[in-house]
Formats: structure tokens, C-alpha cells, sequence
């Protein structure tokens, strides 16, 4: 058999995966580096050596002391344990009713669904602040609940992907055997949801647990901090600690990198179920 001649479009393709590559696996090397290194040894050497010791843990234990990393755990599970029940329960009932039910401006409440979607958040800031304010959730776990149960339809368009591949049949069966609607929905449909329940899990657990701005905005208090805004405990006006802000990146990023590795095929069949006619 004859080798095939490497040509200049296989450079081009080699080189631009590559480039590829180091962009993306650069600055997860800069944050590992500097994590085990001290303030001396930051502010001496350059960002991209390493250290002297991977055996130096001094930072992980300062960012859980002084930075309070294990209480930001601690709220953001909770934020993301309640938040996805009313996600789940949301999403499977509304999206049971518009794909199995016909009536009146049907069509109109499935476009306001989707309207919601395209219309850029911080539009609406100053109104959803007025609104939190008055319902007296500033300042608490409920605040940042709310808006991610309530302004983030994702979840709705994802069941609806599913709901309208599982047969019409099986509902006029458990009819004929007397099931009422709610108990179809709880025996039937809810079950077979299942597929799109894990993916909406890993896609919402990842959203939320990366979203700095909303618990910064409604949650300044110190005892609130979620993983994000621990991060800003560790810089001032002028100077920021580094070593121990890539020490805190570090810890961070290992419980959304574990879940990704573990439940990655739940995510690529769940966005691509439905889709195929």
C-alpha cells in the first residue's frame, strides 16, 4: 500500500488543531501552576513556571479559612437542589399540556415561551430587582431560586423535544383503563422523561453553578456567598492575591469537571433526542 502524501491543507488542519488546543488547556495550566505557589514565589517568578512544590497546600487551606469556600458549597447546593425540582416539575407539566393538549391561543402561549428566551436579561434587570425587592427576597436564597426557576425557559423547549416523541397510544390506553390526567402524567409521561431530566440536571447544576452575577446582585451578604463570589473575597481595589484566587479557581472547577466526565453521554443525547424525524 502506498503512504499518502502529507500535504500543505494537512499542516493547515494540524496546525489550526494545535492552536486549538493550546488555547483552550492554557489557562487551566496557569490556575494549576500558580494554585501551589506562594505570594513570594508569585510575585517573583514568572506565571507560567512551576512551583517549587506541588505538595504546597498552605492556599487551599487559606481560600476554605479565610474565604469561606465550604459555606459557598454549601448555599450554592442548596440553590441548585431546589431550583432544579421546581425546574423539573415546571418543565414536565408545562411541556405535557402544549404537547399533548390542543386549545385556545396554544400557539400564542408556546411563542411567548420562546419570546422569553430571545430577550436579553439585563433588559430587565431594574424591573426584576423592583420585583424581588417587594416580595422581600433580597438578600436570601430565594432570590437567585426564583429567577432561575422562572426566567430561564430552556427547560420547557428541551421536554418538548421528548414529549412529542413518546406515542399518543400509550395516553389513550391508560384512558380506556380509567387513569386520570394527572395520573397518566405521573405513571407515563414523567417516567419517560427521564433521558431529558438528566440532561436538563448536568446543563442547569453547570448554569447555575458558574453564574456570578445574579447571587452578587441579590445576595451581598457575607454569610450568602456561593462558590462564584467567594472568588471576590480575595482581591481589593488595587491588588488582588492571585496564587490564592487560582487556588480557589482550582477547587471549583474539580466538582463541574468530575460531573462532566461521569454524565458527558446524558448531555450530547439529550440535545440531539428529537431532533432525527
Amino acid at each position: 500500500m502506498s503512504r499518502r502524501k502529507f500535504t500543505f491543507p494537512d499542516a493547515l488542519k494540524y496546525l489550526t488543531l494545535l492552536i486549538g488546543v493550546f488555547v483552550v488547556l492554557f489557562p487551566p495550566y496557569v490556575v494549576i501552576v500558580n494554585s501551589f505557589k506562594s505570594s513570594n514565589e508569585f510575585n517573583t517568578a514568572s506565571t507560567m513556571a512551576l512551583p517549587q512544590s506541588f505538595f504546597n497546600f498552605e492556599n487551599f487551606k487559606i481560600v476554605f479559612e479565610r474565604g469561606g469556600l465550604l459555606s459557598g458549597f454549601g448555599n450554592t447546593l442548596v440553590i441548585i437542589c431546589v431550583s432544579l425540582v421546581f425546574n423539573i416539575l415546571f418543565g414536565t407539566m408545562v411541556a405535557y399540556v402544549l404537547g399533548r393538549f390542543s386549545f385556545k391561543l396554544k400557539k400564542a402561549v408556546f411563542g411567548l415561551y420562546l419570546f422569553a428566551t430571545v430577550i436579553p436579561g439585563i433588559t430587565t434587570q431594574v424591573a426584576t430587582f423592583g420585583i424581588i425587592k417587594s416580595l422581600g427576597l433580597y438578600n436570601t436564597l430565594g432570590a437567585p431560586i426564583i429567577l432561575y426557576v422562572g426566567a430561564d425557559v430552556i427547560q420547557i423547549i428541551l421536554y418538548l423535544q421528548f414529549i412529542r416523541n413518546i406515542p399518543v397510544d400509550l395516553d389513550e390506553s391508560a384512558m380506556a383503563e380509567g387513569a386520570s390526567l394527572f395520573r397518566i402524567y405521573r405513571s407515563i409521561i414523567f417516567p419517560l422523561l427521564t433521558p431529558a431530566t438528566a440532561t436538563l440536571i448536568i446543563l442547569k447544576t453547570i448554569s447555575i453553578y458558574n453564574d456570578m452575577y445574579t447571587p452578587y446582585l441579590y445576595m451581598p451578604k457575607q454569610s450568602l456567598g456561593v462558590v462564584t463570589t467567594v472568588l471576590m473575597r480575595f482581591q481589593g481595589v488595587n491588588v488582588a492575591d492571585w496564587n490564592l484566587i487560582c487556588a480557589a479557581i482550582l477547587l471549583i472547577l474539580l466538582p463541574t469537571v468530575v460531573l462532566y466526565f461521569f454524565l458527558q453521554k446524558y448531555i450530547f443525547e439529550g440535545v440531539t433526542s428529537g431532533a432525527v424525524k
